[in-house]
């Protein structure tokens, strides 16, 4: 018995000691340093290229095709810029449209803070594929090898409507351009185009609207009837006095029945056809002038 005794206490003995060896090492051992908080110095990147600017498909085309509006700045008036209306005929202005977009994408500090800038480049996707391989792509003047008569055929859409002439102000089934006859549609907004612009017009309310035509170098007011929106004149003065084209209060050299514009003026919305010089420049310098002295006016 006394051995058992003396067994336990032996075992108790060297446990305690085992503890005691065991608690020094751990009040000797230096607790864990932890890693410092590192605070980032610069924005983190983005995988998405900072010139991608969102865009808006506002319809199909008659031909199925999207019509695109392309947006630049933040502000909540908007101004909006329009090419290409009348397609292959007049792909001056959708290239010029082209020209302010790479701008924007480059200089976007150029759009006043309070401005949200639209380009639409080409309302008319089906007449600019009679001249140019891909109407939705970005082109420049050495792809357009289409002749003059191919050209003209592109003024219409795939429905051989004259966009131009589809609008509810003064609209006629039989319009004019120039000595000939067109078809204005079958009723005013008949054409896919025209309806997707009349949706996103009255979806927005833009400030302003600067359509881009060619060719008779003037910038022309708009109105329907006795109707001209408040702004009209001096966005007409505007345009014109910065860019050097000369202004008319309205086009005189035929009647033209269902105007864009003239629809626009007829709801509220001050509009103004800039008429390039002629189908084949963009008279960039010129353009840019009027543009930029058109945002500084409208961002007061």
């Amino acid at each position: 018995m006394k051995n058992l005794i003396i067994a336990v206490l032996l075992l108790a003995l060297i446990g305690l000691g085992a503890f005691l060896f065991m608690k020094r090492d751990l009040l000797m051992t230096p607790p864990p340093v932890e890693a410092p908080v590192v605070v980032p110095t610069t924005t983190p990147t983005t995988t998405e290229p900072t010139t991608q600017k969102p865009t808006t498909v506002i319809g199909k085309s008659a031909g199925g095709r999207d019509i695109t509006a392309y947006h630049y700045g933040t502000g909540e008036k908007e101004i909006l810029f329009v090419g290409g209306i009348h397609g292959g005929y007049e792909w001056n202005t959708s290239l010029l449209a082209y020209e302010l977009m790479d701008y924007l994408a480059e200089q976007p500090q150029a759009i006043p803070q309070d401005i949200k800038v639209t380009v639409i480049p080409v309302l008319n996707p089906d007449g600019l594929s009679k001249v140019v391989a891909d109407p939705l792509a970005r082109f420049t003047a050495a792809d357009i090898t289409a002749s003059q008569s191919v050209q003209t055929s592109g003024r219409t859409n795939a429905n051989n409507v004259d966009l131009n002439r589809n609008f509810d102000c003064d609209w006629k089934t039989e319009g004019t351009w120039r000595n000939a006859k067109v078809s204005g549609g079958a009723a005013p907004f008949s054409e896919p185009e025209s309806i997707a612009f009349k949706n996103y017009i009255e979806e927005g309310a833009p400030a302003g609207v600067i359509f881009w035509f060619s060719s008779a170098g003037g910038v022309y007011a708009s109105s329907c009837g006795d109707t001209m929106p408040a702004g009209m004149a001096e966005l007409t003065e505007t345009y014109a006095e910065a860019s050097g084209y000369p202004a008319h209060d309205d086009f005189t050299s035929y009647a033209v029945t269902g105007d864009v514009t003239n629809w626009l003026a007829k709801i509220g919305v001050p509009s103004i056809s800039v008429l390039l010089t002629d189908h084949e420049n963009t008279e960039w310098a010129k353009n840019w002038r009027g543009i930029q002295a058109t945002l500084t006016s409208l961002s007061r």
